[in-house]
């Protein structure tokens, strides 16, 4: 089972997606964990989740570990297709519980009471390939399954 979970062949489009979406994840992450890129860092991500959005300590966590370490995981081709998952069940609660409301416009002129939910869609259809494709082309998955990039 394990040997299947991290199977990938050497596709290039697997490589451009898994890329795309670790380098758009991780610094969301980082925001939440750090506080870097103008995020409020681990204490306020876990208090803003809590009292605004009703979230729990151990999702927050949860939210947190995907988005950070999913996104280191998914530039290395690591385990892309358990990051994928749980960025996709992200993407999932927050364009429901959040920016559903919004419409489905991202806030490009400062106008609208919120984001709205393009973005996740996106986020979401390139997690959904990559975890059916795994991580593809010079990942480190085909190294644990010692198919290398041939």
């Amino acid at each position: 089972m394990w040997k299947r979970l991290f199977q990938t062949d050497a596709d290039p489009s697997a490589l451009v997606l898994r890329t795309v979406l670790g380098v758009v994840m991780l610094p969301h992450g980082a925001q939440k964990l750090l506080g870097w890129f103008g995020g409020p860092g681990l204490d306020g991500t876990l208090t803003y989740f809590h009292d605004a959005l009703g979230i729990p300590p151990v999702l927050t966590l949860a939210v947190i570990a995907f988005e950070f370490f999913g996104g280191l995981a998914l530039l290395l081709g690591l385990g892309s297709r358990i990051a994928a998952v749980g960025i996709a069940a992200i993407m999932i609660v927050a364009a429901v519980k959040v920016h559903l409301p919004n419409g489905f416009f991202m806030d490009w002129s400062g106008t609208l009471p919120g984001e709205g939910f393009e973005y996740h869609l996106l986020a979401l259809a390139i997690a959904i390939a990559v975890f059916v494709k795994g991580s593809g082309l010079g990942s480190l998955d085909r190294r644990l399954v010692g198919m290398g990039d041939r």
